[in-house]
């Protein structure tokens, strides 16, 4: 089973966890907090489980940074909606996974009693291809939101659009680990090694 829960990314010089908006997290939540290692610059990451985190604290986090931010609706490792915004407001999102995030969005029919019997119909196979597109055609406009949010935090690396691409349209890993090897090919310092 996979992780579920979120993925919170930003730069401060004090830890996140001081945040006015983790007031709560306090020790008898530690448990439910994985802090990763942190990258060069200030750059942290802290891994939530469920219920520690709402969209709105993405708002409350930039403006106690003073820096872009991001965070990753993860689900069992398998999909995730990544989220970025930077203190002018400007927001993007984009999937992880799109097979699993396809499957996941496609709705169900209102004359389904049984989603079980549906999923094993033409129909659905049909669905998810379908949204597999529409997502598939968000790509490059998630990516260049991508590009923009990364510029934003003032990095001086060039990322490669069709490398941004590429990631995006990834699977087969876990999506905490697409989203970590997402921040390095934008730019972001990437975390020592431990040794």
């Amino acid at each position: 089973m996979g992780f579920s829960g979120h993925v919170v990314f930003a730069r401060s010089e004090r830890p996140l966890l001081e945040a006015p908006l983790f007031g709560s997290a306090g020790p008898a939540q530690q448990g439910d907090v994985h802090e990763w290692a942190p990258r060069p610059g200030g750059w942290q990451t802290l891994q939530l489980k469920q219920g520690i985190w709402a969209d709105e604290h993405l708002s409350a986090l930039v403006a106690w940074t003073g820096a872009p931010a991001c965070a990753a609706d993860v689900s069992d490792s398998d999909v995730a909606l990544m989220t970025g915004l930077d203190p002018t407001g400007r927001r993007w999102q984009a999937w992880l996974h799109l097979d699993n995030a396809a499957a996941l969005l496609v709705g169900e029919p209102e004359d389904v009693d049984d989603m079980s019997l549906w999923m094993a119909t033409p129909e659905f196979e049909e669905a998810i291809r379908h949204q597999r597109a529409e997502l598939d055609a968000d790509v490059p406009a998630d990516a260049e939101g991508a590009l923009r949010w990364a510029s934003a935090a003032g990095l001086h690396a060039t990322p490669q659009q069709s490398r941004i691409e590429q990631l995006l349209r990834a699977q087969g890993t876990f999506v905490e680990e697409l989203f970590d090897e997402l921040l390095d090919e934008l730019g972001f310092p990437e975390a020592p090694l431990c040794q």
